[in-house]
């Protein structure tokens, strides 16, 4: 089982250009762009990187799986309507302690459930990921709409966005410290634990992993769980930034994730892929859409670019597994 965790890093190594054009982005950034290196903005870039960089490490280990989860933007969204909610209810009447422990433990529950429904209907009745994320994604988003009728929700205890969204924890905002800790987390899995090497093995070969007695259900359900709960920690981080419960987080951040995911050469077809090098490639797509940003890209070319870009990954790694099955 090792020998899958093992091919994985090995073929991440391949990806050598990964961190050479993160220097190189950012250098030439630096270099012609003046406004680049303003402390707010790289603050701003900090912020967006960590949130994608948590939301593409779930991703992560769902396409490690041989999976995928377009439903991380709904469950962000269902995340923060519900935690606000929970918290403006509260804190008028039990304080604000009280108020958003409830309230983070609701949106953590939301990532729990989600991530299970999804995980029993792939592992359990074998219904393709694409189609039951799909429509989660539908479902999900469609409860978060219906609770808020489109409109913010206010009234989130000060402490909650003050001291988690909108303050800095020795020179760095909170979110960064949080992407840091996860990405240590889920480094030592894949790195040190049974647990990480089962579940590139059972994204390496289902049906191996069956015959060596690994439970393969059980760890796709688990995830698709740790997905979802990845984006219910960006959401709550994201709704103490913005001060208020929204039904439209997270619009952008499932292609986003599979995007930064893919760049750092977690394969489509599974079994590889490392935590590290996710960490880079979610830098290197903010830092991609920060300079588009600061030269007055349209948006609309912004999302054709990134979309060529996800594009152009994706063929190249059909084109490596064609050259691998065909023994060149």
């Amino acid at each position: 089982m090792k020998a899958y965790a093992k091919a994985g890093a090995g073929r991440l190594l391949d990806l050598g250009l990964l961190p050479l054009a993160l220097v190189v982005l950012f250098v030439g950034l630096a270099l012609t762009e003046p406004r680049f290196l303003g402390p707010q903005n790289l603050i701003n870039v900090l912020r967006g990187g960590a949130l994608l960089m948590i939301v593409a490490c779930g991703q992560m280990l769902v396409l490690i799986v041989r999976g995928m989860d377009l439903s991380v933007g709904s469950t962000m969204a269902l995340t923060s309507v519900v935690s606000a909610l929970v918290m403006a209810h509260l804190a008028p009447g039990s304080g604000p302690g009280v108020a958003i422990t409830a309230g983070i433990a609701a949106g953590l529950a939301v990532g729990v459930v989600v991530g299970l429904c999804n995980g029993i209907a792939v592992a359990v009745f074998g219904i393709t990921p694409f189609m039951v994320t799909l429509a989660m994604a539908s479902i999900v988003g469609g409860v978060a709409l219906s609770l808020t009728n489109g409109i913010p929700i206010y009234g989130l205890p000060e402490a909650f966005v003050a001291g988690l969204g909108r303050t800095l924890w020795l020179g760095m905002p909170p979110t960064v410290w949080a992407a840091a800790i996860v990405v240590l987390l889920v480094w030592i899995v894949q790195k040190y634990t049974a647990l990480g090497t089962r579940i590139y093995a059972v994204g390496g070969s289902p049906q191996a992993s069956r015959v060596s007695g690994i439970d393969v259900r059980f760890h796709l359900v688990l995830a698709y769980v740790g997905c979802a709960l990845a984006a219910s920690l960006a959401s709550l981080l994201l709704t103490a930034q913005i001060g208020s419960g929204q039904g439209s987080v997270g619009d952008t951040l499932a292609l986003q994730s599979i995007g930064a995911a893919v760049i750092a050469g977690v394969s489509l077809h599974g079994g590889v892929g490392r935590v590290q090098w996710v960490a880079l490639g979610s830098l290197f797509l903010l830092l991609l859409n920060n300079a588009m940003d600061l030269l007055r890209v349209d948006s609309k070319a912004q999302a054709i670019v990134m979309g060529l870009l996800i594009v152009l990954v994706v063929a190249l790694d059909e084109f490596k597994k064609r050259r691998k099955i065909d023994g060149h």
